[in-house]
């Protein structure tokens, strides 16, 4: 007997690294369906070695029952199978794990973005060099060289000291963090300090 689980489809969008074959429309009993799929891929040589699949997920979407077949630990002939899923897909409506999630579910969900470090802005006398580098060293601490980076191109092409400092705390979290206020018109000069405070 097969290890038959059901997930959901967020199940699903969490499945970023793994590979597998997704059938449609499978109404019945779930176990039948797996032993039917072993039975023809073994007959057409896809499963190599006397590998079958020991597993299948369940799982309900557009008002189908459909069916999920990792192929962790499974002997694949790949070339067959791709051509198996071509010639068969009117009938099973065979999808690569990796195509059915974004088509039809909208993408797989991004790992969690990591934790901002903390950072006041009270006490800095408004040098936005001053301010992003102190920020970029937190992220670069904290393991986040990509954050650090990306922050420095947005903030040497914003418009405005405010608008710099908002996107340092889109990075960082500070007192601003979560806060959109009104733009403010100012620049800021050469020194980095606001235009209207020199």
């Amino acid at each position: 007997m097969a290890e038959i689980r059901t997930i959901t489809t967020d199940d699903l969008r969490q499945m970023r690294d793994r590979e597998g074959l997704i059938l449609q429309g499978c109404g019945g009993d779930p176990q039948e369906w797996v032993d039917g799929f072993n039975e023809l891929l073994t007959k057409a040589g896809i499963l190599l070695d006397g590998s079958k699949f020991e597993a299948a997920s369940v799982f309900q979407y557009d008002g189908l029952t459909n069916l999920l077949f990792a192929f962790d630990g499974v002997k694949l002939d790949m070339g067959r199978l791709a051509a198996w899923r071509l010639q068969t897909y009117e009938q099973f409506g065979g999808t690569w794990l990796p195509d059915y999630v974004p088509n039809r579910l909208g993408g797989f969900i991004r790992e969690q973005e990591p934790a901002h470090p903390k950072m006041n802005l009270v006490g800095h006398d408004g040098n936005i060099f001053g301010i992003l580098g102190r920020a970029s060293r937190l992220l670069k601490a904290a393991g986040q060289q990509e954050q650090a980076d990306e922050m420095f191109r947005r903030v040497t092409s914003s418009g405005s000291y405010e608008e710099a400092l908002r996107i340092v705390s889109d990075y960082v979290d500070t007192e601003l963090s979560g806060q959109t206020p009104p733009l403010k018109s100012h620049h800021y000069n050469k020194k980095g300090t606001p235009a209207h405070e020199r």
